[in-house]
């Protein structure tokens, strides 16, 4: 048995079905031959989001991974890799990696050097006896803390190299540890939660991992708080319940916005709290009660009134029966459920002509309007791309609870939407999984298209195509009118239909809802489907930057 046998068995005691890769490795072979399905991406960074996509399903159990030959392989990859770390995503990377006799020697590249800033942990296997130990801290890894990219480079003449059966026949998975907070400190945060005149509570994606959208909604519901999340928490709360504001980036909602300036008390559980341009900043004067399983993120960008340490979970379960405790010698706070339905409903109605335009080109607004009436959110998994469509439909979409929103964006290269909606589909086959994307970022991976129709993965793929960087208007004046440098061209309808999808191209705003339904029906049958839909340049987006 060889030592890439070997890695493949373990592979599959840690409960690993799919294996998204690039040739040239042996592990390909190695895994088919085991039962584990290669999924063979067109470009490695896609590949790279295909694992990313399922590991944000399954809450990296089991983990999405990814494998490609050392030297180009692993460069082309690093993208993708650079977007799970920025997001938090737990993926396994198994790059091949130069034989010892020239592993580092310049000028080759070294994944284990060049991906250190861009995982949790990287290792490589340089002897066959303690593969197993290797192997075993990559998934101790994987499972426990704040949730990361983990590489494990195998140099290729290990990689052929003779291994024991024992190896694998002796490895044990690793298991998830979870802790709760000190009681001390949450007895604090308690009283703070219950004390505050404004509170708001503010969930990130680390509820999500967590498994604690139950525990979220029964502490808010307990305790009668408006909850708003991150982006890439969303979907943390069912988006309709009547206690959730809906989420937030650099662009949000009416109520959002409203109950953001005006709480004095934020709960942030499950977030890092850190500063970027795609994510809500806290204003100042609000005191922050923080809760997170990584002690780094604590104090990072905030100075928090009151610090939990542990596992979503458990922190909220401690928090409810604290909060429990308290309410029993407290008259209960009043529901602000009316006023968020007045709020979203005063706010919504301000954005009334751009949902129902009849305007051609179409607003993108109209597109995800009409995608809203006709899908059942509970039922659909949708992520967006970077740039305009991202800011568009990430206030207006209410997504249906947890893993129904593939929210993204600390690393937002262009084109990653794709490889997500590739791999969440994998993890969630019964699911309607749809990813929008603009005309730009079509062009950076849209070839993976063909991915899905030969893997026989059935996605939708929305492209919003308004033939320019609309969002680059004002950074881009000058050039554009000297040489037109923001206007892009392309029929993406037709060059789906060559990849062997199925697809339509939609400009009568009046057949929006009915194209999504022939899409979904298309899906249905198992066919890869792409709508391209001719689109304004709209320039308008709900509060964009208001808080920063």
């Amino acid at each position: 048995m060889r030592v890439i046998d070997t890695i493949s068995e373990i592979l599959k005691k840690e409960g690993i079905n799919y294996l998204s890769c690039f040739p040239t490795t042996s592990i390909i072979e190695a895994a088919a031959e085991i039962g584990i399905r290669p999924v063979i991406c067109r470009q490695e960074r896609v590949g790279v989001g295909i694992a990313d996509g399922y590991s944000r399903i399954t809450k990296g159990t089991p983990p999405g991974v990814f494998a490609m030959q050392y030297g180009p392989g692993a460069e082309n990859a690093y993208p993708g890799v650079a977007t799970a770390f920025a997001d938090a995503s737990p993926i396994l990377l198994l790059p091949l990696g130069h034989p010892r006799s020239r592993d580092r020697v310049f000028p080759h590249f070294s994944s284990v050097e060049s991906f250190n800033s861009v995982t949790k942990y990287v290792e490589q296997i340089n002897e066959v006896n303690t593969l197993g130990d290797t192997m075993r801290r990559a998934f101790q890894r994987l499972k426990n803390g704040r949730p990361g990219p983990v590489m494990v480079e195998i140099p290729a003449d290990i990689a052929e190299a003779d291994s024991s059966e024992l190896i694998h026949q002796n490895y044990i998975p690793s298991s998830r540890l979870k802790s709760g907070a000190d009681e001390t400190d949450v007895s604090k945060a308690a009283e703070l939660l219950l004390a505050a005149n404004f509170p708001v509570i503010y969930a990130g994606q680390g509820v999500i991992y967590a498994d604690a959208c139950d525990e979220l909604v029964e502490l808010a519901e307990l305790t009668k708080i408006a909850v708003t999340t991150t982006m890439a928490g969303k979907g943390a709360i069912d988006e309709r319940h009547d206690l959730a504001l809906g989420s937030s980036s650099v662009v949000m909602n009416g109520a959002v916005l409203n109950y953001m300036k005006k709480a004095d008390t934020i709960l942030a559980v499950g977030t890092s709290l850190t500063q970027h341009g795609m994510i809500t900043t806290i204003p100042a004067g609000k005191k922050i009660i923080h809760a997170t399983n990584f002690a780094e993120d604590i104090g990072n960008y905030y100075s928090p009134e009151s610090a939990l340490l542990g596992d979503a979970k458990l922190v909220l379960r401690q928090l409810i029966e604290a909060c429990e405790d308290l309410l029993s010698t407290r008259p209960q706070r009043i529901s602000p459920a009316d006023e968020i339905a007045n709020l979203k409903s005063v706010w919504k109605q301000e954005w009334e002509n751009k949902l129902s335009s009849q305007e051609v080109p179409m607003t993108p607004y109209r597109v995800i309007n009409e995608f809203m009436k006709v899908t059942d959110p509970s039922q659909t998994i949708v992520t967006h791309d970077s740039g305009s469509p991202r800011d568009q439909i990430m206030p207006f979409y209410e997504s249906g609870g947890p893993g129904t929103y593939l929210g993204w964006g600390k690393s937002h290269g262009l084109g990653t939407g794709l490889g997500l909606n590739i791999g969440a589909k994998l993890a969630s086959p019964e699911k309607f999984v749809v990813n929008f994307m603009g005309d730009a970022a079509f062009g950076m991976t849209g070839l993976d298209f063909e991915t899905a129709v030969r893997s026989k993965i059935p996605i939708l793929t929305v492209v919003l195509n308004n033939a320019t960087m609309a969002i680059e208007t004002g950074h881009m004046a000058s050039s554009h009118e000297l040489f037109q440098t923001r206007d892009l061209g392309g029929d993406y309808a037709d060059l789906a239909k060559s990849l062997g999808g199925w697809s339509e191209k939609v400009e009568d705003p009046e057949d929006i809802a009915n194209a999504f339904q022939r899409a979904k029906e298309a899906t249905e049958s198992g066919e890869a489907a792409l709508l391209e839909f001719k689109t304004s340049e709209e320039q308008a987006f709900s509060f964009r930057g208001a808080l920063r």
